[in-house]
């Protein structure tokens, strides 16, 4: 099987070769005479290596769990990129540029457990990816594999901005924006095209940028979801901005997408922000963090939990002491990591009521990694 792998993976390196210089054959190319022009030449061949590398990622997640899952991935479409970027994309070709309003084409993986019955309807985690321009890859198998045993189909859509599908589509980025309806719209497909799916028991299941789409969808669209657990959430992207480098700043008000920074349109970036809907929570919702997070500061989660209480809102928090792993402290694969999964799903099972609950940490371990 290893052979089997290699192989394909040199096989899809020589394909993707082949593309690459047909493009360079037939594509006009741009002339590089200052330093600028060459960085701009690297970064775009560099989104050439990351389809690549995604197709990579999608070999290894599917290896990781073809004894534990069906495993599908479909193309869907979401809203149309923003309104304020159609200038930024305006070709000058009136033939593609009267298509701007055209729905954007995105990803998602469905994991249907391999005892998936036709006859029976199943809980369905939707699981949205962490990172700004993050994607969902191999990493994430071993959670995967402890939400199939229990009983859950699982999708886990590539959002606008996901990185590996190229230059334009990581330029379709949209934080805390139109990523909140890819992420509905790979919901509602699932119930709508898949009679296994209980519509009763969706649940929302993300870390960082993804438990930031947890909280935007559990406030937005509370008759979709059944509940939602938001593990270290992005919560305040203004307040979020003001303790980040200037660098991570720019991928915010560049003009493929905000435009702007904070100072200069304030309410857009709060338009943007969880903290802003707290007032419209009405499903069960869960929020975890630790004191010592290197990348969403502990003070940020704390606006997030400061307003669903303001708001006299029901919830359930836990804010960890200094943890090993920092911002992926529950992500990690030691025990310690293992168990706090283990709280999260204890969270989501009672609501979601899935066929085969784990008991003890012991279960889970042996689950997610075949031994404990």
């Amino acid at each position: 099987m290893k052979l089997k792998l290699i192989l394909s993976i040199f096989a899809l390196f020589g394909s993707l070769c082949v593309v690459s210089a047909q493009d360079e054959d037939t594509m006009e190319k741009p002339k590089v005479t200052t330093v600028a022009d060459l960085a701009k030449r690297i970064a775009d061949q560099n989104h050439k290596f990351q389809v690549l590398e995604k197709k990579f990622e999608d070999l290894l997640l599917f290896e990781h769990l073809k004894n534990d899952a069906y495993i599908d991935k479909v193309r869907l479409t979401g809203p149309a990129r923003q309104a304020q970027n159609k200038e930024f994309r305006r070709t000058g070709n009136e033939f593609y540029d009267q298509f701007l309003d055209n729905e954007l084409k995105f990803y998602a993986y469905i994991f249907f457990p391999k005892n998936t019955q036709q006859n029976k309807k199943y809980p369905l985690i939707v699981f949205p990816h962490g990172g700004i321009h993050g994607t969902m890859g191999s990493s994430y198998h071993h959670v995967l594999r402890e939400l199939l045993t229990q009983g859950y189909i699982v999708v886990a859509p590539d959002y606008r901005g996901s990185t590996g599908y190229g230059k334009d589509f990581w330029q379709s980025i949209d934080y805390g924006g139109l990523e909140n309806e890819d992420v509905l719209v790979t919901a509602k497909y699932m119930i709508e095209n898949y009679s296994v799916v209980d519509k009763t028991r969706v649940g929302l299941l993300g870390w960082s940028h993804g438990g930031m789409i947890t909280l935007m969808n559990a406030c937005k669209y509370p008759d979709v979801y059944a509940c939602g657990y938001a593990g270290v959430p992005v919560s305040d992207v203004t307040f979020r901005l003001s303790y980040h480098s200037k660098a991570y700043g720019r991928l915010f008000s560049a003009a493929y997408h905000i435009g702007k920074t904070p100072e200069e349109a304030p309410e857009e970036y709060a338009r943007r922000s969880p903290v802003t809907y707290a007032k419209d929570l009405r499903i069960p919702l869960m929020i975890t963090t630790s004191e010592n997070d290197n990348d969403v500061s502990v003070k940020e989660v704390q606006r997030m939990i400061d307003a669903l209480k303001a708001n006299k809102k029901q919830f359930e928090y836990k804010i960890y002491g200094p943890s090993k792993g920092a911002h992926h402290v529950d992500r990690l694969d030691s025990k310690d990591a293992t168990e706090r999964r283990f709280e999260a799903y204890r969270f989501l099972n009672r609501y979601l009521k899935p066929e085969k609950p784990f008991r003890s940490h012991a279960e889970m371990r042996k689950a997610g990694y075949y031994f404990n």
